[in-house]
């Protein structure tokens, strides 16, 4: 990534140079470093709030609830892992944390999910409950895309919930390829071994 932002902008300069708009590269780089400082502190409050909601539904027993429901998944997903460990209890939160959109705020839950999946993997091989949990969540199905709404309501959007509904299917593919593959790789590994 560094040497793609590099590239570009050394791009940019040459490009402004060569066609005598310097001034007018200089004015890009200012406004969108300013710009982006603006994004940065806007969506670190929206994600503050929602992972201060997160870590209220942990402690008051919602996600223990909600795990508690989402066993038939877990089992089903991870058939080697005990529905009340704590990967499975941090691998919930990280599901529900996507369901709901807030893709940053389940990044804790998804690190201590996978922190504790390595405890479960002695070696340095990924084990299939480490492959699959990482899959899912990049795949993440979303039913409240939060952060884009976010996007979308601070560039001005006149309907930034527009993008519920393709969202919903979007990540609902996605989802859904993602569970296909994994289960023809854990049927593959069982095979093999």
């Amino acid at each position: 990534m560094t040497y793609l932002w590099g590239g570009m902008i050394i791009i940019g300069i040459i490009y402004g140079t060569l066609t005598g708009n310097l001034d007018g590269v200089s004015k890009a780089l200012v406004s969108c470093a300013g710009e982006g400082v603006n994004l940065c502190i806007s969506m670190a409050g929206i994600t503050a709030m929602w992972t201060g909601m997160m870590k209220i539904a942990e402690n008051s027993g919602l996600v223990t609830a909600l795990a508690g429901r989402m066993r038939w998944i877990i089992c089903f997903l991870f058939p080697e892992l005990e529905t009340d460990s704590k990967a499975a209890h941090y691998i919930c939160l990280n599901f529900l944390s996507n369901m709901l959109g807030l893709s940053w705020a389940s990044t804790s839950s998804g690190l201590c999910a996978m922190e504790e999946l390595s405890v479960r993997s002695p070696g340095s091989t990924a084990s299939n409950e480490m492959c699959t949990f990482l899959i899912i969540n990049v795949s993440s199905l979303q039913l409240i895309p939060v952060n884009m709404i976010a996007y979308r309501a601070k560039y001005g959007s006149t309907d930034p919930t527009a993008i519920v509904g393709p969202a919903i299917l979007a990540t609902a593919v996605s989802t859904a390829v993602a569970v296909i593959f994994c289960k023809i790789m854990q049927k593959i590994k069982m095979q093999q071994g």
